[in-house]
């Protein structure tokens, strides 16, 4: 069976040459308004669609391609939208990429020119899906990434409509949330993907090295430049720049860095000619940008230039839905770097895991597993394992959670007692085999670990 396309367009001859050129490759559907590219879009589920941004020719003002991408991709996150227009405003497409478009092209169609980037949406379409269809955590999170949390589906899904897109883009968030993590699962998502993916971490270079690090020199720049050297922004070029702690770059940086973002141009340190240069850019910060523009810390014109697109990323305290598949996802990569046999965290463990505050986040959760997987002689977690307690509970954890833990205990008991038999364990409980099963997918509680243990083994 071919893929399916949607091609939009008022003008019919431009969907005639594009259905001619490609249907041999595709299914094909054409729409020359809203209303038909609305009915066929329901109906048929494109994987690819191609959207004129203007569909009256009374008012060319009238972005019903806007329109139409936003529904569509409310509706179906997973379709790639291009749009193909004669406005070549850039504000269209930014406003385009914002909502979520993988790729914007100017008319007048070279027919060569678009089957490449109707390919290329293609195989961005079919990667993803093989992604969340063979990933081993694909149901708990996107692209590697754990997270099953309503704030970190939200997250993925506007990666996914970011992620086509050249913006600028400034990832916010408490130390340990994962900002380079999602950085990269951006660039590995994009059409970038087979090019440099180049992090500089501006908090960990010495001030007076950063520059160098930057730009690179030409030889004789200073007293140990021996020999020419590219710097970081030329070694991205064609991919992706991350710049970690974008807020500890000095002033006289974040000048030379606003001036390559404005004339994509790099000139050495030492020399006289500039080398173009085309990157991504994604900064990082864990401070409150705005208020250090206030204070003169930041250059008001630089945070403009990085702010494409914002991104918080939410600290672990506000998603404890990933607290434990997290855990779970870090035991089994640390057991099989230390060649270890597989653990697990008893329910006393997940409580205690649920409960403690996380001011290290992520990065805290899995330097716990990890220490705890190396020192640990038993197979199964206590919280005493972990370094926590769950002799008491903090007080500022919410009713919500608590109640959380008390279920995630008494669920896995009852199993624990009757050794994986579910209907034994709703028994126990006082609930339905329907109630138990919806609770033990809720907190990702998988039968086979309570199977009896005979002779020290799981069978």
């Amino acid at each position: 069976m071919k893929p399916k396309l949607l091609l939009v367009d008022d003008e019919e001859y431009i969907l005639r040459q594009m259905r001619w050129s490609m249907e041999a490759d595709y299914e094909i559907f054409t729409a020359a308004n809203e209303a038909v590219a609305t009915q066929l879009f329901e109906r048929e589920h494109p994987s690819v669609v191609t959207l004129d941004l203007s569909l009256n020719r009374l008012r060319s003002d009238d972005l019903g391609g806007l329109r139409l991408l936003e529904r569509f991709l409310t509706s179906e996150p997973a379709t790639r939208a291009i749009i193909i227009t004669g406005n070549n405003e850039d504000s269209n497409a930014i406003r385009a990429m914002r909502l979520g478009a993988c790729d914007f092209y100017a008319k007048p169609v070279h027919l060569d020119e678009i089957k490449v980037i109707v390919q290329r949406a293609f195989h961005l379409y079919r990667l993803q899906k093989k992604i969340r269809m063979h990933d081993p955590d694909a149901s708990d999170g996107f692209d590697g990434i754990v997270g099953r949390s309503k704030p970190m589906k939200d997250l993925f899904r506007f990666i996914q409509k970011i992620a086509g897109s050249d913006i600028p883009i400034l990832i916010g968030g408490e130390t340990g949330t994962g900002k380079e993590v999602i950085a990269n699962a951006i660039h590995r998502n994009s059409p970038r993907k087979n090019n440099p993916f180049v992090v500089v971490a501006c908090g960990a270079i010495p001030e007076n090295l950063l520059e160098s690090e930057l730009f690179g020199w030409e030889k004789g720049a200073f007293a140990r430049a021996h020999a020419p050297k590219k710097g970081k922004l030329e070694a991205a070029d064609t991919g992706t720049l991350l710049l970690d702690d974008i807020d500890q770059l000095a002033k006289p940086l974040q000048v030379k860095l606003l001036r390559v973002l404005q004339d994509h141009r790099v000139e050495r340190l030492g020399g006289t000619k500039t080398v173009e240069v085309d990157i991504r850019i994604i900064a990082s910060t864990n401070r409150d940008l705005q208020r250090d523009m206030k204070n003169h810390r930041f250059r008001e014109d630089l945070y403009y230039r990085l702010n494409g697109m914002r991104l918080d990323l939410p600290p672990l305290r506000d998603r404890k839905d990933d607290i434990v598949p997290l855990a779970q996802h870090f035991l089994r990569k640390s057991s099989w770097e230390h060649g270890k046999p597989s653990m697990s965290l008893s329910a006393d463990a997940e409580s205690a895991l649920l409960i403690h505050p996380w001011p290290g986040n992520v990065r805290e959760l899995e330097t716990l597993i990890g220490r705890a997987v190396m020192l640990s002689p038993c197979s199964v977690l206590k919280p005493s394992d972990l370094g926590l307690s769950f002799d008491t509970i903090p007080t500022e954890v919410n009713l919500k959670f608590a109640k959380q833990a008390i279920e995630i205990d008494f669920v896995k008991k009852a199993l624990t007692r009757n050794r994986g038999v579910v209907s034994r364990a709703a028994r126990d409980l006082g609930i339905s085999r329907v109630n138990l099963y919806e609770l033990m997918d809720k907190y990702a509680i998988q039968v086979k670990h309570f199977k009896e243990i005979r002779n020290g083994k799981t069978i």
